[in-house]
């Protein structure tokens, strides 16, 4: 399954190219700075993307932790870690997002 930008991205991307050139640059640089493996950063940005409540981040990186080989288990238990710190509300929401992916995953 390959990972397909937003509408909203595609967008800001053709708006101001060289903006997106060095955000994209810069996600992996810091992905090679360290031994965490690619799914593992996924689950990490994944967590983040649901602590800020960003539905097209939980998206974006439910999307990109099954393509580096996570498992849906694995997407799920990265989001409920989070209960003691963003609040079963916020948990359940990013939890519907993640599905948003993982249904159309099949």
């Amino acid at each position: 399954m390959a990972t397909n930008p937003s509408k909203q991205y595609r967008k800001l991307k053709k708006r101001h190219p060289d903006f997106l050139k060095a955000v994209e640059a810069l996600g992996k640089v810091v992905r090679k700075e360290g031994p965490i493996d690619k799914k593992n950063s996924q689950l990490i940005q994944l967590a983040a993307a649901a602590a800020n409540r960003s539905e097209g981040a939980v998206h974006s990186h439910t999307a990109r932790a099954l393509d580096a080989g996570a498992s849906p288990d694995e997407v799920y238990h990265a989001i409920i870690l989070l209960t003691s710190t963003i609040g079963f509300p916020n948990v359940t929401a990013a939890i519907s997002w993640a599905d948003d992916v993982i249904d159309k995953a099949g």
